[in-house]
């Protein structure tokens, strides 16, 4: 499919989508930074290694041990916010975790028993909601015995709280991103099955379409066959019948494979809700459209602007808001239907139109229809109009 590469600046989505996977360096730079950053907090059980409190062997397991633990806790949180990890690899992380806490906490001091928020969160995210719901609690109580023995009762009070609340919050947050996989490979399958429908739909039609010319054809084949030696002059008159047939045949393959081809406006309205939403643009999209009086040429025409500028917004526009309208108007040449697609993204730099706009206005003037695009004052809008058979202007479908 062609873009109007050439009309926009290339730009990078501005969002990064939750629950898929790092699509490319800037969306991996996000995630890393999202999730690394609030490793800031332990900065207690680094400040209690420096500060040579222990001996040579207790800090070097120490450091050995914090450097595990953190390793551990990225991979798990980073691989769930994208690609999860199989259960058993979850539990087996998670419960590497799950020991490396309390040991690091039991025999290095009360610094470190921060690590709790961190195994807290990662078994939150990560574990299944059942098994969350046990764990977290019990992380909790035992980050609260270890702080005991300490005579750190105040802190881990505090601690207490705060790594039961950030527990459950990040269960919430987990089960956010499972149902966005869950939603991406059902959108998949459903993808997959309406391509089977279609296909299974074509075969239909074909065999209905062919089925009965071919068997004629064979038949007057046979015929003329027959009647070749003795009677030529009726041999001919099945073999012109016989391209007869075969001339209609082609026609009304033609005509089939034409109307598989033609893109439906309400479909390709569905689908922009989809693109524009998966890539992190707000869309404004139109009602129903009313497409009453409107030719099939019309109709194609408008489907593949719309098609076409909206791969542009998603791919080079860099903006984060998409309005599309659809609009029956009165004009001096009669009514017409009135696309109109606008973004805040930015302007192009090409000095003239590009092949996308090109085509696109080729494409509209066959159906008797204009296109206009250029920049505005916070962005750019494409107007596509092609020609109706109705005579009032029926307002906005928006």
């Amino acid at each position: 499919m062609s873009t109007m590469t050439e009309d926009r600046q290339a730009a990078t989505p501005k969002h990064t989508p939750v629950g898929w996977p790092p699509r490319n360096r800037r969306e991996l730079l996000v995630k890393t930074l999202w999730i690394g950053v609030w490793l800031i907090f332990l900065s207690s059980p680094v400040e209690d290694l420096v500060d040579g409190g222990h001996g040579t062997g207790a800090t070097v397991a120490g450091a050995l041990g914090l450097t595990v633990f953190v390793g551990v806790y990225l991979t798990l949180v980073f691989r769930n916010m994208g690609r999860p990890f199989a259960p058993r690899h979850v539990y087996t992380l998670g419960g590497i975790l799950g020991v490396l806490a309390p040991v690091l906490a039991s025999t290095l001091g009360s610094a470190w028993l921060g690590l709790f928020v961190y195994l807290s969160v990662a078994w939150g995210a990560a574990l299944p909601l059942r098994a969350a719901y046990w764990a977290i609690p019990a992380s909790g109580v035992v980050m609260y015995l270890i702080g005991l023995g300490f005579h750190e009762e105040k802190e881990a009070r505090g601690l207490l709280v705060l790594v039961v609340l950030i527990g459950f919050a990040m269960t919430g947050v987990g089960q956010l991103v499972r149902t966005t996989i869950e939603l991406r490979k059902a959108r998949a399958t459903v993808a997959q099955l309406a391509a089977n429908e279609e296909r299974l739909r074509l075969a239909r039609d074909l065999h209905d379409l062919l089925g009965h010319s071919l068997s004629l054809i064979t038949l007057k084949s046979e015929l003329a066959g027959r009647m070749l030696p003795g009677h030529p002059d009726k041999a001919a008159q099945q073999v012109a019948d016989i391209e007869q047939v075969s001339r209609q045949a082609l026609v009304d393959v033609r005509e089939a494979v034409t109307g598989y081809r033609r893109p439906r406006l309400a479909a390709e309205l569905a689908g922009t809700q989809v693109a524009l939403t998966a890539a992190g643009v707000v869309a404004e999209m139109p009602a129903e459209p009313d497409l009453t009086g409107t030719p099939e040429e019309s109709e194609s025409a408008l489907a593949w602007a719309l098609r076409e500028a909206v791969t542009n917004v998603v791919r080079h526009s860099g903006g984060d808001r998409c309005v599309v309208r659809l609009v029956h108007r009165q004009t001096l040449d009669g009514p017409v239907l009135e696309l109109s697609v606008e973004d805040n993204g930015s302007g192009g730099s090409g000095k003239g139109p590009g092949n996308g706009l090109t085509g696109l206005t080729e494409r509209l003037e066959k159906a008797g229809g204009t296109l206009e695009a250029g920049r505005v004052k916070h962005g750019f809008r494409l107007v596509a109009r092609a020609p109706t058979a109705l005579a009032a202007d029926v307002g906005s479908g928006a």
